[in-house]
């Protein structure tokens, strides 16, 4: 069975929303609002090293599609299989060719197929519609030290048991960035 992994950047108040760009009023805040140290991406190399396939949601990969396959920081995502889960999307971009996924049965399937780790990058509706299904095995997260406010969050609202989570990895960097990489305890 594949590990599926969601990797994201959140505010210390759980917003997940417009870290590089878009209509977000906030739109940018990783880069904007904290100096910039490389160290604190290390994981994100690492995830395209270790990650045998990226999965997203129609809207991340249609932001992705024009723009990753010609960003050289991407080559590992660039080169490793996609999936987009989406009911409406009516074919792949031949930019960026995906295979389409109907449902969360889909994912489930892939998720059992031999092969390395699925990584979830972007795709906050989809990653909560995994967590709720009960699909993450593990969560990559940077989180900076902004507070946001309003603005779309990673995790669910869901009224659900409590999930616990263990603690794989942690590092704080020096421009406040904290990693943490949980495991979800199933």
């Amino acid at each position: 069975m594949r590990q599926l992994i969601i990797t994201a950047f959140l505010s210390a108040d759980g917003v997940a929303e417009g870290p590089g760009d878009g209509d977000y009023r906030n739109a940018g805040w990783t880069f904007k609002d904290v100096e910039f140290d490389p160290a604190a991406y290390e994981i994100k190399g690492r995830e395209q090293g270790e990650a045998g396939a990226l999965l997203l949601g129609r809207r991340s990969y249609e932001a992705f599609a024009p723009v990753w396959p010609t960003m050289d920081d991407f080559a590992g995502y660039n080169a490793m299989p996609r999936y987009v889960v989406s009911s409406s999307l009516e074919h792949e971009d031949d930019r960026w060719p995906a295979t389409i996924l109907r449902s969360l049965d889909e994912v489930a399937e892939l998720k059992a197929g031999d092969g390395g780790p699925i990584l979830v990058h972007g795709s906050l509706e989809l990653g909560r519609a995994l967590a709720d299904a009960g699909l993450v095995d593990r969560y990559h997260l940077l989180v900076f030290p902004v507070l946001l406010g309003a603005g779309e969050r990673l995790f669910s609202a869901r009224d659900q048991p409590t999930q616990r989570l263990t603690v794989a990895e942690h590092e704080m960097y020096g421009n406040g960035v904290t990693k943490v990489v949980y495991d979800v305890v199933k």
